[in-house]
């Protein structure tokens, strides 16, 4: 079944969208090329960065010996289906048959033929996280029609062709980095948080559900690109509001919680 996006706006109150918006909001940042030189995330010496980097939380600070067996904990294996590839550092220049990018989709649309579930959990199965798919290499002539920008119908196990009033300079560049060391991914899929479906029924904890939902959806998608010989990295560096307009969505009602890059 399907519904029309503003219906679950009739469940919905402006205090608690605006609550939320404003929490959101909190977390954003602005780096555009006017203030990128001025602009700082932290103030942590780069010294005492490297030693709080990647390590693990000890809390009984008054044990000495907190080994519990003398054997440590196995890794998986690297030819194991959940050992994922490292995220991509740099990406090269190439053209992905769009069935590659139609195979990225298979494990978060619908499982079964009669049933609603998807390959990842939802609270209270409300799904309320959107996902845009979009090609950052332009000269493909093998995506669908003259859209380069699909928004994934899960339900269905369709895409649908988005806006046409996009413009794909402005969608570039809201979505790459001024940082271009990344290099060339040739897509990259945007995880966008649908208020009004997250919040109608569990307020603003629902904005804690889509959050979760997001990172579960973008851990199968990096296994499955390694399952596919493709590289990935999600991506946190973007200003909320730029990425939401290039896309032509409402800026009051659509967040983006992730970029994955895919290359």
């Amino acid at each position: 079944m399907s519904l029309s996006h503003d219906h679950y706006m009739r469940y919905i109150t402006f205090q608690t969208l605006e609550e939320t918006l404003s929490f959101n909001a909190k977390g954003n940042y602005v780096i555009g090329k006017i203030n990128r030189h001025a602009t700082r995330l932290h103030q942590v010496p780069e010294k005492e960065l490297a030693a709080m980097t990647g390590n693990e939380l000890l809390l009984n600070v008054l044990e000495t010996d907190y080994t519990l067996h003398p054997e440590q904990l196995a890794p998986l294996p690297p030819e194991h289906p959940l050992h994922r590839n490292e995220s991509c550092t740099h990406f090269s220049q190439r053209e992905i048959d769009f069935s590659l990018i139609r195979a990225l989709a298979a494990p978060i649309i619908r499982k079964h033929r009669h049933a609603y579930k998807r390959g990842y959990p939802s609270g209270g199965a409300l799904y309320p996280v959107e996902v845009f798919f979009v090609n950052l290499n332009h000269d493909s002539n093998d995506w669908p029609g003259s859209r380069n920008v699909l928004h994934l119908l899960p339900n269905s196990r369709n895409f649908e062709a988005h806006s046409p009033d996009i413009n794909m300079a402005d969608v570039t560049s809201a979505i790459l980095p001024l940082n271009q060391e990344i290099g060339k991914p040739s897509a990259a899929l945007v995880f966008f948080a649908y208020l009004p479906k997250a919040l109608f029924k569990y307020k603003q904890r629902g904005y804690r559900l889509a959050a979760m939902e997001a990172g579960s959806m973008y851990m199968l998608v990096d296994l499955q690109c390694k399952a596919l010989n493709l590289r990935s990295r999600p991506w946190s560096g973007f200003t909320d509001y730029q990425v939401t307009r290039a896309l032509d969505l409402n800026p009051g009602l659509f967040i983006p919680l992730c970029i994955q890059f895919i290359g």
